[in-house]
């Protein structure tokens, strides 16, 4: 068996603190009754704040595609749901060579089980699931900062919302949105319990990892958002967007 490295060099252990959680925690983790429960819930949200190379996320990729398989009744739906369970999870990582493996890491997870698991419906690997399963995976990926909520830029972090439509027909549709990290945060603050992109609070948060307390050192200005035309969940690749 490959022993699993836990850091990668003694000198980002002593300036950032960097050390990968063994996969023994993350599967202990997420097997807890109350996380397992969210997985069961394909659009129930979940954000690593510290996403290293993705040792819980691509986890919970694999999960969310195992219900996923569990819960369609044919190919096309299939593909729909791993988007759909793709779409749930996002992930902010400081280090820049970190998000670049957390993507790929990522992509390769959700290629693998969506095409071994499409054998059970003896379908074809829909070339555009693969495509817009990037897109969402680019976008859900965030190099930046949790406790600034900037970019690796210096610029606001963005999520994008991948809210369902009603179903018509045989596809689902979605409305891609963007809202800032201080937006959602905010929302997650209001004694409703609702945030901006309508999503309940116990689902945003995997760990509890804010500072109350912390305040940006100078004024971000905004940053304008992208609008997006309604699509179907396997023509989010396209991104195609409003005329302004």
């Amino acid at each position: 068996m490959t022993e699993e490295k836990l850091i990668k060099s003694d000198e980002r252990v002593k300036n950032l603190g960097e050390v990968f959680t063994p996969k023994r925690i993350v599967d202990f983790m997420l097997d807890q009754p109350e996380i397992t429960a969210k997985i069961n819930e394909l659009s129930a949200t979940f954000l690593e704040p510290s996403a290293g190379e993705g040792a819980f996320l691509v986890e919970l990729l694999h999960r969310k595609i195992a219900v996923a398989l569990e819960v369609s009744q044919n190919a096309d739906e299939f593909g729909d749901n791993c988007l759909i369970g793709l779409s749930s999870l996002y992930g902010i990582e400081l280090m820049e060579d970190n998000i670049e493996m957390l993507v790929m890491k990522m992509s390769a997870a959700f290629n693998m089980d969506y095409q071994e698991d499409l054998k059970k419906f003896s379908g074809q690997v829909d070339d555009k699931v693969i495509r817009s399963a990037m897109v969402i995976i680019q976008a859900n990926m965030v190099n930046g900062n949790a406790l600034t909520k900037l970019d690796g830029d210096g610029n606001p972090i963005i999520f994008s919302e991948w809210k369902l439509l009603k179903k018509k027909g045989k596809r689902q549709k979605v409305q891609r949105l963007e809202y800032t990290f201080q937006e959602i945060i905010d929302g997650v603050e209001k004694s409703s319990g609702k945030i901006t992109p309508e999503v309940q609070e116990e689902q945003l948060d995997l760990f509890n990892f804010l500072d109350e307390t912390y305040q940006p050192e100078k004024e971000v200005k905004p940053v304008p958002k992208v609008q997006y035309v309604p699509c179907k969940l396997t023509d989010i690749y396209k991104k195609e967007t409003k005329e302004a």
